[in-house]
């Protein structure tokens, strides 16, 4: 009955949304040109800190790291030069290190290493990869494995574990991956973060039951979420056909493919707090952009059906274009840092983020995956 009802669904808003078409290639250049010659323009000094509302930070933090993905996205879809210089010079101001060293077991210090990598791999300088190996084989090596206790931590860490499996054909940082995930997603909190029976996930125990919303519902945040669908599919896009544990992977991103579809708002977006849109309930580009990156994705990998999910898609990204980017590049309707969809209400159009740089990431990772269709 339960999977009726989601199909159901699924064809209704399909219907629905069917008129809108995917953008056109060039329009979605030109927004992402604009969005990140914004951000390059207020951030010339790559290794300034990021002095935030409550501290300041170095900027090889995570929220930076999420724009360089971004960025590194951009690049393959647009060869910029200045593109690469600009990552390569933040690589170079932060010698190729992380926020509290090698032996840091806290997946938003180990955010940035996924762009080290990638830059190590265009050019072979043993000190782009030094120091996020030395990191990553301390987790390898040793027995721990709770340390993803919020989801955000997943897609922080795992492509990390995922492009080093690759890179030197050693199982051992996958084993570790699936390890430290399944931990996560089984045991965290109550009985783990994932609730299996509505294919999403809690950002941490303290939103596990019997935490409720304030209309009695289950607390699913939409960046939460976001965060686990980005670590899902870079992870399928990094590891190869035959890597170990790869079906587990692909099976819950499915799950949360199809729970996703139907809780889609009517103007496009998801709610801030995903089944309640009395809690916070409205536009939000950074929880949206994640969800479109991983649909988009999805279609062009032949893992979900293009009728269904193109037309969600599509209603989402037009959404955005039309809504959240400013004349100047500037992105609106970004929810700050935070854990749960109070934080860093109210949103709008105008409002500046205390942080512009990792939802300025998750929107380039959208725009450039929806390109590719």
């Amino acid at each position: 009955m339960k999977f009726l009802k989601v199909t159901l669904a699924l064809l209704l808003l399909a219907s629905a949304a069917y008129a809108q078409k995917l953008p056109k290639k060039k329009e979605l250049l030109k927004a992402m040109t604009s969005a990140n010659a914004y951000f390059m323009n207020k951030w010339p000094d790559v290794g300034k800190p990021i002095v935030g509302k409550d501290r300041t930070r170095p900027s090889n933090i995570w929220t930076r790291g999420v724009y360089y993905e971004g960025l590194m996205a951009l690049y393959k879809l647009d060869p910029q030069k200045s593109y690469l210089d600009y990552a390569v010079s933040w690589g170079e101001a932060h010698k190729w290190g992380l926020r509290n060293g090698i032996t840091t077991r806290n997946g938003d210090d180990q955010c940035c290493g996924q762009t080290y990598i990638d830059l190590y791999l265009m050019d072979k300088k043993e000190e782009r990869i030094r120091d996020i190996k030395a990191c990553m084989d301390n987790m390898v090596n040793s027995d721990k494995k709770d340390d993803w206790s919020w989801v955000d931590a997943l897609q922080m860490a795992m492509p990390v574990f995922a492009k080093l499996g690759v890179l030197y054909n050693d199982n051992r940082y996958y084993e570790k991956m699936y390890e430290m995930y399944l931990f996560t997603k089984n045991q965290h909190g109550d009985k783990g973060l994932y609730n299996p029976a509505e294919g999403l996930w809690w950002r941490d125990k303290d939103f596990d039951p019997p935490y409720k919303t304030p209309t009695g519902k289950n607390c699913y945040w939409s960046r939460g979420d976001g965060w686990v669908i980005a670590a899902l599919v870079r992870v399928l896009e990094i590891m190869p056909k035959d890597a170990p544990h790869r079906e587990e992977y692909q099976k819950t991103y499915l799950e949360m493919m199809q729970a996703l579809a139907p809780l889609q708002r009517p103007d496009g977006y998801w709610n801030v707090s995903l089944t309640d849109e009395a809690d916070f309930g409205g536009k939000e580009l950074t929880g949206t952009s994640l969800f479109v990156y991983g649909m988009a994705w999805g279609m062009r990998n032949g893992l979900l059906d293009k009728k269904t999910y193109q037309p969600i898609v599509a209603k989402a990204m037009n959404a955005m274009l039309k809504e959240c980017v400013h004349p100047n590049g500037f992105l609106g309707w970004v929810q700050g840092t935070g854990k749960e969809p109070k934080d860093g209400q109210p949103l709008s159009y105008d409002k500046q983020p205390d942080y512009e740089d990792f939802g300025l990431g998750c929107f380039l990772l959208a725009g450039t995956e929806v390109a590719k269709l």
